[in-house]
């Protein structure tokens, strides 16, 4: 019995110690821990000196100059409005604030002062004046005129309905197009237009004509009924008119807005390339 009394201080103090070994080896499992935890935190975070490299912005650019291709590079354009008609085959279209004049490709109309002149520069204007077109361009003459074809906003070619409706040639001097060939022999045949006429005379050779001083062909030698150098006739003086009239008071004479000139029928058809007009015929 003594001898377990004095063994029992020895069990307190082992027991003691292994109890405060315990903890201090808790404690040092503690500290170690804290310090990987601590160091894997400072591995992942940057250094405040780290430079950090942001992705460079990308430029893109507006609608309007990604989309800008000129129309005279791309050969055509697109809601051009016409705002003058100078004569059948040339026009004035209104081109980002610009007036461009544009000759029509591939076709030759009347000069002013020639038969079906005014007709075919009415007719054009009829059908573009005022209107939005779109312009495919050929090139540029020696005037410095844009040379192309115009297609109205039905989708015609300006170009080829002229041709069609006997209001131009095909000018093939200048131009191989089939499509303008083929609407020139339809002309032809049914006689549309200055078609109606016996011997009309191609504008080329009517402008080479007025150059030489010369009289058309088509009406020097043309034949004239009898009695012509003595009868009396009256022509409107008017590029519009390609008739004349034995009755001073008939009533187209009269919507003359010109000069009525009076002459024989023979200087008439020789001289002005006229002939009779079958309305008020006696």
């Amino acid at each position: 019995m003594i001898k377990r009394f004095l063994y029992l201080p020895l069990v307190i103090l082992v027991l003691s110690s292994c109890s405060s070994d315990r903890e201090d080896a808790q404690e040092q499992f503690r500290e170690r821990r804290q310090a990987i935890l601590e160091r894997d935190q400072q591995q992942e975070e940057p250094s405040e000196s780290a430079v950090v490299e942001e992705p460079e912005p990308v430029e893109i650019a507006p609608d309007d100059e990604a989309a800008d291709a000129s129309p005279e590079q791309s050969g055509t354009t697109a809601g051009d409005k016409v705002v003058g008609v100078k004569d059948g085959d040339t026009i004035v279209l209104l081109r980002n604030g610009e007036e461009v004049t544009v000759r029509l490709y591939g076709i030759d109309t009347p000069e002013k002062n020639q038969a079906y002149g005014q007709r075919a520069k009415k007719y054009t204007s009829d059908l573009a004046f005022g209107k939005t077109v779109r312009l495919i361009i050929n090139n540029k003459d020696r005037y410095g005129r844009t040379v192309g074809t115009i297609l109205l906003p039905d989708g015609r070619s300006l170009n080829e309905e002229l041709v069609r409706n006997g209001f131009a040639w095909h000018y093939k001097a200048y131009s191989k197009d089939q499509n303008l060939a083929n609407a020139e022999a339809d002309a032809r045949r049914f006689k549309r237009g200055l078609w109606q006429d016996p011997n009309p005379v191609a504008p080329w050779d009517f402008r080479k004509e007025q150059r030489s001083g010369k009289s058309s062909p088509s009406t020097a030698n043309a034949p004239i009924p009898a009695g012509a150098t003595k009868r009396t006739v009256y022509i409107c003086n008017s590029v519009n008119s390609a008739v004349y009239h034995y009755d001073s008071t008939c009533h187209v004479l009269k919507r003359c807005k010109d000069e009525v000139i009076k002459t024989t029928e023979a200087a008439a058809i020789r001289e002005h390339g006229r002939r009779a007009d079958k309305t008020c015929t006696p």
